[in-house]
């Protein structure tokens, strides 16, 4: 009898289906390195590759290369969703809230520093903002037309000629990126426009249609459709990669770092592009 319990027993697991787990794929140019878990909204990283979350109890989170968690913001939604991150300089980040013009800027431990109103500046109408490298603010006043400076009041240092006056079409940034003595605006329909530290304009690289575009290191990264693409300032060399289908679906995706990252209804997983 126990002969026979035993072997019902071995039949009846060996007719349970076991579930598999689905491990992440690599391909020749996509290596697989881990996955953040999380019900995660948004995500920016910087160029140490700390990863910045904000998650659907509306936390600001900051997670580093080791995947510690050294930072929370409880206050996301003082005024709002922000529109955007910016993590510029791992040191600072702001967070902007275009519906409020408002501009709120953290530490490096998340801690809030001060908050910005730029209307008090008569600043109205900006789209895109970006610390700069001595730790001011550029934006574009979508109102007058130009590439502004402001302190972390908002005073404005300085300010670049009406664009109307420099360009026959007038460019509408959608993002601004401080990176290596060159301001970068970029306009999907137009491209890139390059400015000095001064606001004198320098050149325009016309990729069109990119979306989460980024200026890190000596390269320039955009995707379009089912391509990132990786342009290199110094050799002009423009390289083109297919995005494997085991990226699956995605809300959000960023180069940076030699890597990709991917938010999905998991987390962010981070792939190193070979």
């Amino acid at each position: 009898m126990v002969k026979l319990k035993k072997i019902w027993f071995l039949c009846f697991c060996a007719s349970v289906a076991i579930p598999q787990v689905a491990k992440p794929q690599s391909d020749s140019t996509f290596q697989f390195v881990k996955t953040i878990k999380g019900d995660f909204t948004y995500f920016n990283v910087d160029n140490l590759d700390n990863v910045y979350l904000i998650n659907k109890s509306y936390q600001l989170k900051k997670i580093n290369a080791n995947g510690d968690s050294v930072a929370v913001f409880n206050d996301v939604k003082k005024y709002g969703n922000p529109d955007y991150v910016d993590v510029t300089n791992p040191l600072k980040a702001l967070l902007y809230y275009k519906n409020y013009s408002t501009v709120v800027m953290l530490d490096r431990l998340l801690a809030p520093r001060n908050t910005i109103n730029l209307r008090k500046q008569n600043i109205f109408y900006v789209n895109a903002i970006t610390l700069s490298y001595d730790n001011y603010i550029w934006l574009f006043d979508e109102e007058d037309y130009k590439l502004k400076k402001t302190d972390e009041e908002g005073k404005v240092l300085l300010t670049t000629t009406d664009w109307r006056m420099l360009f026959d079409t007038v460019p509408a940034p959608a993002g601004i990126i401080d990176r290596d003595n060159y301001v970068y605006l970029y306009d999907p329909a137009k491209g890139f426009y390059i400015f000095d530290y001064y606001g004198g304009f320098k050149n325009r690289l016309a990729f069109l249609n990119w979306t989460h575009v980024e200026v890190n290191g000596n390269n320039l990264y955009g995707f379009e459709k089912n391509k990132l693409y990786s342009y290199t300032l110094k050799s002009l060399q423009l390289k083109e990669y297919q995005l494997p289908a085991f990226f699956g679906k995605y809300e959000s995706i960023k180069a940076m770092n030699g890597k990709v990252y991917l938010l999905n209804e998991k987390g962010v997983d981070i792939y190193k592009i070979k």
